[in-house]
């Protein structure tokens, strides 16, 4: 019996991440159809070659650029990453070429440069945003920026902007327009920046490091006012050798600003440093560390 549950469980999940990655691709490629190709801009990335090659040698060819052009990436992903991942990747893929396909005479957008650039640029983000967020991926030079993260410390973000800067130039220096290579840049930096909200969410997590000489009052304070868990660490002072408790906290953005009040005025000497969570994982049975509980009730 528990067997059988946890295949229909997988089946729901994998039928449930199709869906999404379906959702992704139509949205991605009705952005591109709609608000992009008629307007003559470019994503980054295989889309931006891709649509380059199709504004050369003509739109028919878009499909079998994007085919053609993301194949290797595709063995780069089984061979260095996982093979779900590929499944994922591909599915998405052909998704969107498909979808590319079914929008071909699609109404284009028209109106003025900025609207293009927000709309197209969101719907766009949105569409990426829950591909990348169910498993999978449009973009091939995601997985070569992850490879030259490994091997050479570039960080992702570095080694994807610095390749897309110059397919956006070449866009430029190819037709001449340095005005549609512009527009394409900010078109993907909106696009960017909505892929970042569809993936990390509304409620921006933080997580905490709380070090003071009072950190019983502070983890009762930090509990009955805020009403969130929290880990005390052990730890020991580098120059001074003393054995000190840490407090590990995750927050939401929004009650950071009372966190900082609480633990300056349990104690004003108090040591905080606060980085930003872009996802936090737990167990079905466990308890988010982070979830708020009734306020004014102490939990051990």
């Amino acid at each position: 019996m528990p067997a059988a549950k946890s295949k229909k469980t997988t089946f729901i999940h994998h039928l449930a991440t199709f869906f999404w990655l379906a959702v992704g691709a139509f949205l991605a490629a009705a952005a591109i159809r709609i608000f992009l190709v008629p307007n003559q801009l470019i994503d980054g990335g295989v889309i931006g070659i891709s649509l380059i090659l199709a504004r050369l040698y003509g739109d028919q060819y878009l499909s079998w650029a994007m085919i053609i052009l993301t194949l290797p990436f595709v063995y780069l992903a089984y061979a260095y990453i996982r093979r779900t991942f590929v499944i994922y990747m591909m599915i998405a893929v052909l998704l969107f070429v498909g979808f590319l396909t079914v929008l071909q005479h699609a109404p284009a957008f028209i109106a003025e440069p900025l609207e293009i650039i927000v709309f197209g640029g969101a719907i766009l983000g949105i569409g990426c945003g829950l591909i990348i967020r169910h498993g999978g991926c449009l973009d091939g030079t995601e997985i070569m920026a992850i490879l030259i993260n490994r091997r050479m410390g570039f960080t992702v973000g570095q080694v994807v902007l610095f390749i897309n800067v110059f397919i956006f130039a070449a866009y430029g220096w190819i037709f001449q327009d340095w005005h549609i290579a512009l527009r394409s840049l900010m078109t993907y930096i909106v696009a960017f920046k909505m892929i970042d909200l569809v993936i990390v969410g509304l409620d921006e997590l933080k997580s905490a490091l709380i070090i003071s000489s009072k950190p019983k009052e502070m983890s009762n304070a930090i509990m009955n006012e805020l009403g969130l868990g929290l880990t005390i660490m052990h730890g020991k002072g580098g120059f001074s050798g003393d054995t000190r408790e840490i407090i590990f906290v995750i927050i939401e953005r929004l009650d950071l600003s009372e966190l900082k009040e609480i633990v300056l005025r349990v104690d004003p000497t108090a040591f905080m440093a606060i980085e930003d969570l872009h996802e936090v994982v737990y167990g079905k049975q466990g308890v988010m560390p982070f979830k708020k509980r009734p306020r004014g009730k102490f939990i051990k």
